[in-house]
């Protein structure tokens, strides 16, 4: 099986003696960014919906995921096998209506029942039992708001219609205005950090993932400067030897040539 031969592959690379020195020397701790950054490049051959890239980004971050595994069976821990088999009985036990008698109508539904299933699941473990414990630190921070405010709702606290959140994104941009006013450099970084919170409850009501929609706008953002860099250089210039008023021209035809 392929998983074999890339299990095998790793064995091979952390060799003591004949394996690769680079691969030696990692540590969870080490290889730990490299998995986000794969992750991160997944997120991005899917959003470009390029089939290829994903299937390579695919294969990337399974090999985080047989690397971190092969350090801890080292360590005598636990082994690929057994991290294959903790997500396989999570996920069975987390969807009693398709491997059990229970019964889930919608969606929203079986989200209120996965997170009820967390919180019983810590519980049993001992752990904390907050509502908003386990939300993890090293999420990227919009992902991490929009996900405490899903956790908040479970238990009723939020708004009911999107149109609220969007009037408190509105709310807390004029706060962010009046702190800059007065220039009050700390309330500026408050009412910033409040104003991007609501705009992650926002997305979270329009069913939109905030994290995705800001790469999707530095994608466009890239787009339109690279274009309007591509123009100058074809003068023999660059945007450093531009004026204002002509960099702001040349953005205009960006956002009309590209969208």
């Amino acid at each position: 099986m392929s998983i074999d031969r890339l299990r095998a592959i790793m064995a091979a690379l952390r060799d003591p003696e004949r394996g690769c020195p680079w691969d030696r020397e990692q540590t969870w701790a080490t290889i730990a960014p490299h998995t986000l950054e794969e992750a991160y490049e997944l997120a991005d051959a899917i959003e470009r919906g390029d089939a290829t890239h994903v299937r390579d980004e695919l294969g990337d971050l399974l090999f985080q995921v047989v690397f971190q595994a092969r350090i801890a069976e080292e360590q005598g821990l636990f082994d690929f096998d057994a991290v294959a088999a903790a997500i396989s009985d999570k996920l069975e036990r987390r969807h009693p209506h398709v491997f059990g008698m229970a019964t889930v109508n919608s969606a929203a539904e079986q989200t209120r029942a996965w997170e009820e299933h967390k919180a019983a699941e810590r519980r049993a473990a001992g752990s904390a039992v907050g509502t908003l414990d386990g939300v993890a630190l090293g999420l990227p921070a919009l992902t991490r708001a929009a996900k405490l405010g899903r956790r908040a709702a479970s238990v009723g606290f939020d708004w009911s219609r999107a149109a609220d959140v969007l009037a408190k994104v509105a709310e807390e941009s004029k706060e962010l205005e009046d702190a800059f006013a007065e220039g009050r450099k700390s309330a500026v970084e408050e009412e910033l950090g409040d104003l991007l919170f609501s705009l992650a409850q926002f997305a979270r009501h329009a069913g939109l993932d905030p994290e995705a929609s800001l790469r999707s706008a530095n994608a466009k953002f890239e787009r339109r400067f690279q274009c309007m860099e591509a123009w100058l250089a074809e003068q023999g210039r660059t945007p450093g030897d531009a004026t204002p008023d002509e960099l702001e021209t040349l953005w205009a035809k960006a956002k009309q040539e590209l969208g």
